[in-house]
């Protein structure tokens, strides 16, 4: 019974893997793939005559260094070939070095050198292995050369495998994913900033507005920029791994993966400040209620900075996952928006009298916040801009250019009103 409830469980598992990302089920299958081919050097009697127990090093060198991209594979399998041939050349040295000492100190020797050594990273931790493997085995094994040689052939056998295999049957490209998550990382900013906006700057009365407050009790755009604050390893990961992998697409050799980490840590910048405004939501809530002129005026100005903001952010978004140049539009309507939000919060002749600074200094520390949240966007406009001229992006076609277009007449229809028209801009 038990048995029957983990195998359905499992079956459930793996069906979500698949819909959440099929590549991973093809990866599984690109896994056992390589290993059934390296598996010939085992089972295959001429192969095995030639290789031995040593085609077993064929088999964990699959298992070791198949990443689920190619750029992870290529460089695990670079560093693991490299790796095997400098220890095997070094480990040959040290068991003729130690042979010099006699029987008696050809043991100490040898694990002197091994110990000497420390584990720093993979291609390290190969180091380290090979050498100590060969180096060892010398004290009981008379032919040490053929030894490393096939351990070395087996290892490169595996390595080109998985190579070959990750590379060219339907290869999961690392520049690829980091590409998306960067892009995806600026929408997820947007559309924060656009919730934020509707849900605590809304102009009392406008119907459609209440509507929208009400709609969104749980409120899930307030949680959707986290995953931003958490994802510099995986960017860090991906661009290392992307500086291995060949051209592919509409990425070149020597493309800037740099600046997508420049771009990355300007959003989780920018996500630090959101979170800082994030922080007082409820507070913004409750100043709201209370309706002076100055209030009103600059709850307008904030809505506005918010409403121009997610604009300029999906424009660069746009920009990244369509690879175009991005267009001006969209940031000039968010400088606009931000110098008007400091004209009015420099407006003390419009504060009511005998007015009670608590009640309005969250509202003034979050519209602070909106205008530094401008500053950062402007700054991750720049380094996309960066990006779009060392990457080569292409500039807008006619059907671009025309969504364009839209695009400023959304932003113009957006300045006075909070609803949310149905043209899809982006």
């Amino acid at each position: 019974m038990n048995m029957g409830i983990a195998i359905r469980e499992k079956i459930k598992m793996i069906k979500k893997t698949g819909e959440d990302d099929p590549r991973r089920i093809t990866h599984s299958l690109k896994v056992g793939v390589s290993i059934t081919l390296v598996s010939l050097l085992y089972y295959f009697r001429p192969l095995y005559e030639g290789f031995g127990q040593a085609g077993m090093w064929a088999i964990l060198t699959v298992v070791v260094v198949f990443e689920f991209t190619a750029g992870g594979t290529l460089s695990k399998s670079i560093n693991r070939g490299f790796a095997t041939l400098m220890a095997g050349a070094l480990g040959v040295g040290a068991e003729y070095l130690a042979e010099l000492t006699g029987k008696d100190g050809e043991p100490i020797v040898l694990g002197f050198l091994v110990f000497f050594l420390k584990k720093y990273d993979y291609g390290v931790m190969i180091f380290i292995l090979t050498f100590a493997l060969v180096a060892v085995s010398g004290c009981r094994i008379d032919q040490i050369l053929q030894l490393a040689h096939q351990r070395l052939s087996t290892i490169l056998i595996g390595g080109a495998t998985c190579i070959v295999i990750s590379v060219f049957l339907c290869p999961v490209w690392a520049g690829q994913d980091l590409h998306n998550l960067i892009a995806g990382n600026i929408e997820k900013l947007a559309s924060f900033l656009e919730g934020y906006g509707e849900e605590f700057f809304t102009i009392p009365g406008d119907e459609e507005s209440g509507r929208c407050c009400t709609e969104k009790e749980e409120k899930p755009f307030l949680h959707i920029y986290e995953s931003v604050l958490h994802s510099k390893p995986t960017e860090e990961s991906l661009t290392n791994f992307a500086w291995w992998e060949p051209c592919h697409g509409r990425f070149r050799f020597r493309h800037p993966w740099d600046l997508y980490l420049k771009i990355g840590t300007l959003a989780r910048e920018c996500a630090y400040l959101i979170q800082t405004i994030n922080a007082s939501a409820d507070s913004i809530s409750q100043t709201k209620m209370r309706g002076a002129n100055f209030l009103v005026k600059i709850q307008e100005s904030c809505l506005k900075m918010c409403t121009e903001s997610s604009l300029a952010l999906r424009e660069l978004s746009t920009s990244i996952k369509s690879m175009t140049i991005p267009s001006p539009v969209g940031i000039n309507g968010c400088k606009e928006a931000g110098e008007r939000l400091r004209t009015v919060m420099g407006e003390t002749s419009l504060l009511p009298e005998n007015v009670d600074l608590k009640d309005i200094m969250q509202l003034l520390v979050v519209s602070s916040v909106l205008i530094d949240i401008g500053d950062c966007i402007e700054k991750i406009s720049i380094a996309v801009n960066e990006l779009s001229m060392k990457a080569h992006f292409e500039k807008p076609e006619s059907k671009l250019e025309d969504k364009a277009k839209r695009f400023t007449l959304f932003r113009v229809f957006h300045r006075g009103s909070s609803v949310k028209p149905s043209v899809d801009v982006c």
